[in-house]
């Protein structure tokens, strides 16, 4: 659980990610992450992150967005540049984040502007750096949230069900990281099942699941699954085409 990716590049082509490859970072390379949950600080100690370009966010649940304080040391450069590191999210998760983190966004707040960060609200595909982003709908119990496609990577958490159209939005995908909590079913999240049956309908060449509960035995479920599906885990580098 606490899941969150991180994508890195160099210009038009893929160099590496969160899920990229083996190869150290290339310097300058621009890097998105999607999510910012309790554990961001830990992961990005871990993972050497010491700049961002920009967070997308899927929802607005404490365990997506609760390490947005810990942004702010990788907004340090961009208020010496007179910059603010954007997040964009739909508006419902916005109108949450605002919220719980009144102390950033509140202007008339005395001791405002913790973190330099730039708040907005999408409603569809947008252009982000020299990148395609395109939200996916999944319903995650009864509430609509998104995952997010870039290129030929899908990044998909958090859901129960994802509804026909999201389906074909994904068409063409190379990677995909779905949810698959358990093998018991849950209201708001997927069963390892039923991510079994989406991954054959998206039909991607490799499937990973992720927010997955301790239920799940790492090695045991993986020798249960078939060719092109695998468990993530954490500092997992998986490379991946962002040409749409």
């Amino acid at each position: 659980m606490r899941p969150s990716v991180m994508i890195e590049w160099a210009g038009q082509s893929l160099a590496d990610g969160y899920a990229a490859t083996d190869a150290a970072p290339a310097a300058g390379a621009r890097r998105i992450i999607i999510d910012s949950g309790p554990d961001f600080r830990e992961q990005a100690l871990r993972e050497g992150i010491d700049r961002l370009d920009t967070v997308l966010y899927t929802h607005g649940h404490a365990d997506h967005i609760l390490g947005l304080d810990d942004l702010r040391p990788l907004t340090y450069a961009r208020v010496t540049g007179g910059g603010r590191l954007p997040l964009y999210a739909r508006p419902e998760t916005a109108r949450i984040v605002r919220s719980v983190f009144k102390y950033i966004f509140d202007d008339n707040y005395k001791y405002g502007g913790i973190a330099k960060v730039e708040l907005n609200e999408i409603d569809g595909p947008f252009d982000l750096l020299d990148l395609r982003v395109i939200p996916v709908p999944v319903m995650h119990g009864e509430a609509e949230i998104i995952g997010y496609r870039i290129g030929r990577f899908a990044y998909l958490t958090d859901f129960s069900a994802i509804p026909d159209r999201s389906i074909e939005m994904l068409n063409g995908v190379d990677v995909v990281f779905l949810d698959a909590l358990r093998h018991e079913p849950h209201p708001t999240h997927s069963t390892v099942a039923n991510s079994l049956q989406l991954a054959e309908r998206i039909g991607a060449a490799q499937t990973y699941f992720t927010h997955m509960s301790h239920d799940l035995g790492h090695e045991a479920t993986n020798q249960t699954l078939p060719p092109g599906v695998r468990l993530a885990y954490d500092g997992l580098r998986v490379e991946i085409n962002l040409e749409s």
